[in-house]
């Protein structure tokens, strides 16, 4: 239902227009002065679809919407409000977010955007304008390419990429949000694939182990290609969301990662050891090839599965093509410029890019080991930092700079037991809602809480932050609190994941252990029980300590 239809309904069971004095808005609710209450249909008006709720309360009719804005009416206020067309350099969406990268951040009305309905929160990190929508934030950014004519100017492609990102290291925005915004960026637009192939890979190791369906049958061969291709080429695929972000040819781009896959290559580990490079250090590593005379130094499976040296490669040729476009004239350009980048990059991925981030993983690997390994209290210290500012990361934005670091973890010892806390933290937020929804007396809170409890089970958790707990403080700050709980006893079992799977409940198939004669289902056992943990303390704190605030309990 559009909002004109909406409206013409409202306010004909409203007495009509000669009834009314005023109306305004502030978020999903309108309120209206009428003339003569007794003129008003509350009954019918609750039975309007899109209609949650309708009440006289202090003199006003108050109608709470489900979504009061159509996508049309609210991208073009979006659009309006962060400054016009002219203000925007680039957007981009993740799960729940509408991401705008501003000129002049200072032109944008905040106050406004939060108060229209079908806006939960506006949030500025890491030099994003973030307008967070909820679960139906695809529709709305389609709406905002439409109405804003973005996808035919240069702002984003069809896939929702910027290609306008000024993101290299070295910008505005300070050298670590840079870094973060350089690896975390080319993967958010492959998250769900990559969710869906891990939850497909865990259950295939949940059949397997439970003898459903045995691992030589082609039907499970079929579905594991299915499964572990995507991580398997996952630079091919990193390369293509890199080069729409860094501008650069796409396919020039997935030539250079292909190389970095090619058989060949992989398998050359299994020759004759020519030689050693950092002998007697940590990052000792062994080389069975050489490209001029130069070492050929690569992890002991090679780089497929891998995610930063694709992204390095590609952020690299990204400058050099451009570079090559501005001096090769243009009768020889269509073919030169890919030539002599792949040419360029590929051995020096081999040789640079890809030893470096070797080094770089190892590093990071080995200080969040060192921190679980602190005798006795590593890994509940760990566990506790993930589980109680994991939310307050996802406030920010921030909490997919650490996504990356699972995937050094499956690349490097296959498995990874720092960021296993962060599993618990939706069902801290998810059933201090639920303690919400039983305790409070406000229908509007009760009808905004229910699909957010629901959204956090199945680990969309910003409807609950920005629409419940937030505002209400201490809620937030509980199941901040059940979530370091959670988050401690994960650290201190060591629960280990063996590869991306879904969020919320859809994510337990990341715990199963799909090597034949492993853990099988032991991690999932113990992250349920951190799960459980969570909840009940998330749940009985906010239960026994929640208040309606006087001002919004029902008169």
């Amino acid at each position: 239902m559009s909002r004109t239809d909406l409206l013409e309904q409202i306010v004909a069971l409203a007495g009509g227009e000669s009834n009314i004095g005023s109306q305004t808005f502030c978020g999903q609710e309108l309120s209206i002065s009428v003339k003569d209450r007794s003129m008003v249909d509350l009954d019918r008006l609750r039975e309007i679809e899109g209609v949650s709720a309708a009440e006289i309360k202090h003199g006003r009719l108050r109608v709470s919407t489900k979504q009061f804005w159509d996508e049309e009416r609210l991208a073009s206020i979006i659009i309006q409000n962060v400054g016009g067309k002219g203000n925007i350099d680039s957007v981009a969406h993740c799960v729940t977010r509408l991401r705008f990268k501003l000129k002049d951040e200072s032109k944008a009305n905040t106050a406004v955007l939060e108060a229209t309905g079908g806006i939960i929160k506006v949030m500025k990190s890491g030099g994003q304008y973030q307008v967070v929508i909820g679960d139906n934030v695809a529709g709305i950014y389609d709406a905002v390419l439409e109405a804003g004519h973005l996808h035919t100017c240069g702002f984003v492609d069809e896939d929702g990429i910027s290609i306008n990102d000024d993101s290299f290291p070295g910008s505005k925005r300070g050298l670590v949000i840079a870094l973060i915004d350089l690896i975390s960026g080319p993967l958010q637009p492959t998250l769900s694939v990559l969710a869906s192939a891990g939850i497909i890979k865990g259950l295939l190791a949940l059949f397997s182990s439970t003898g459903i369906l045995s691992a030589a049958s082609g039907t499970y061969q079929v579905l594991y290609a299915v499964a572990d291709g995507f991580f398997y080429f996952l630079p091919i695929i990193l390369s293509y969301t890199a080069a729409k972000k860094f501008k650069m040819n796409e396919f020039t781009a997935m030539a250079i990662a292909i190389a970095l896959c090619y058989p060949a290559m992989v398998n050359s580990n299994a020759g004759e050891i020519l030689g050693t490079i950092l002998t007697g250090t940590p990052f000792e590593m062994s080389y069975y090839m050489k490209f001029l005379g130069l070492p050929i130094v690569m992890p002991a499976s090679g780089y497929p599965s891998s995610v930063v040296p694709a992204i390095l490669a590609i952020a690299l040729a990204a400058p050099l093509e451009r570079w090559l476009k501005k001096i090769i004239p243009d009768v020889i350009k269509f073919f030169v410029v890919p030539t002599v980048t792949m040419a360029v990059m590929v051995p020096v991925t081999y040789l640079l890019i890809g030893p470096i981030s070797s080094v770089l993983c190892s590093i990071l690997t080995m200080l969040f080991s060192a921190l679980y390994n602190i005798p006795a209290v590593g890994g509940v210290i760990a566990g506790a930092l993930i589980g109680a500012l994991w939310q307050v990361l996802v406030i920010f934005g921030l909490h997919w700079g650490l996504i990356p670091l699972k995937l050094i973890n499956y690349g490097t010892i296959g498995y990874d037991v720092f960021l296993s806390p962060y599993f618990c933290v939706s069902f801290a937020q998810a059933f201090a809602v639920l303690a919400i929804i039983l305790r409070t007396k406000d229908q509007k809170l009760r009808n905004l809480a229910l699909p957010a409890f629901i959204s956090s089970i199945f680990g969309i958790t910003e409807a609950a932050i920005y629409g419940v707990t937030l505002p209400q403080k201490k809620p937030f700050i509980i199941s901040c609190i059940a979530g370091c709980i959670g988050g401690a006893f994960t650290g201190l079992i060591g629960a280990k994941s063996y590869g991306m799977g879904g969020l919320g409940l859809f994510g337990l198939t990341a715990f199963i252990d799909p090597a034949t004669g492993g853990e099988g289902l032991r991690n999932v056992y113990i992250i349920l029980a951190a799960a459980s943990i969570a909840s009940i303390a998330s749940f009985v704190m906010t239960f026994f300590t929640y208040k309606d605030d006087t001002k919004v309990k029902e008169t």
